[in-house]
């Protein structure tokens, strides 16, 4: 079955598309503060691989797949405190979401997957709420899939680095720049920063409630300067399958 740009298509396009074991995919990343050497739309970056590995993931299950244009902006309390962050009510996400799925319901599309790999507590809230509240709401709304990386189950399928919490703007994040927009990683600045092992995951546990109060003045935690394309292929991949297995779990098929 096709995977689809939908943004890319007609009206009569998406008319005439089978709808049969339909999927959209929805990236969604926030516009922050990403360390000095990662570009603000880092998360988006990810959001994006990770959809375009769902969807050749779920392509070859036989769905048929749009990948969705991506949303920018959400819930970014964490960085807030840096220029270039905009950080919005998560109410406002969830809205969107819910709104978004109800759309792609009326037009026959059945599972609405959230590629998503922004952490911030607030915007973590805001898709399970879109979750919950899209799959109760009416309107005939597609099902929600949103994959919760920070779920021990998950996390421990991801790399060594995202599992200490010490995660943002370091080795993991930018692997997956490096792998996928290599001109936007500022290879000179991740090579002479220091490590910042100070893990959000403890902070957040903590009540800490900006990158500042959890240890990350530059705003990057983790290694930045490990970072290799190599790794970020491999993390795309791991990502793009854990959304896939999530609909296909969703829509009654074993993964």
């Amino acid at each position: 079955m096709p995977v689809h740009r939908f943004a890319d298509m007609t009206w009569e396009e998406v008319r005439d598309a089978d709808r049969d074991a339909s999927v959209a995919i929805l990236p969604v990343g926030a516009v922050e503060a990403h360390g000095p050497h990662l570009p603000l739309g880092t998360d988006v970056v990810i959001a994006q691989a990770m959809a375009r590995s769902c969807a050749e993931r779920l392509d070859a299950a036989g769905c048929t797949v749009f990948v969705l244009p991506p949303v920018w902006y959400t819930a970014a309390a964490f960085a807030s405190g840096f220029p270039g962050t905009i950080d919005v009510e998560g109410a406002t996400v969830t809205t969107l979401v819910r709104h978004i799925a109800r759309a792609l319901g009326r037009q026959g599309v059945r599972t609405l997957a959230v590629a998503n790999a922004h952490l911030d507590p607030a915007h973590l809230r805001a898709l399970h709420d879109a979750v919950d509240t899209a799959e109760a709401g009416p309107g005939g709304a597609a099902r929600v899939v949103f994959v919760d990386l920070t779920r021990r189950a998950v996390a421990e399928q991801l790399t060594e680095e995202f599992r200490t919490g010490a995660c943002h703007a370091g080795r993991f994040e930018g692997s997956v720049v490096l792998a996928e927009e290599p001109g936007l990683f500022r290879g000179d600045l991740a090579a002479g920063l220091e490590p910042n092992p100070s893990s959000l995951s403890v902070a957040i546990d903590e009540g800490k409630l900006t990158f500042e109060e959890a240890g990350g003045p530059r705003a990057y935690f983790g290694w930045p300067a490990d970072a290799t394309a190599e790794e970020g292929h491999e993390t795309v991949r791991v990502l793009g399958a854990l959304l896939a297995d999530a609909v296909l779990r969703a829509t009654g098929v074993d993964p």
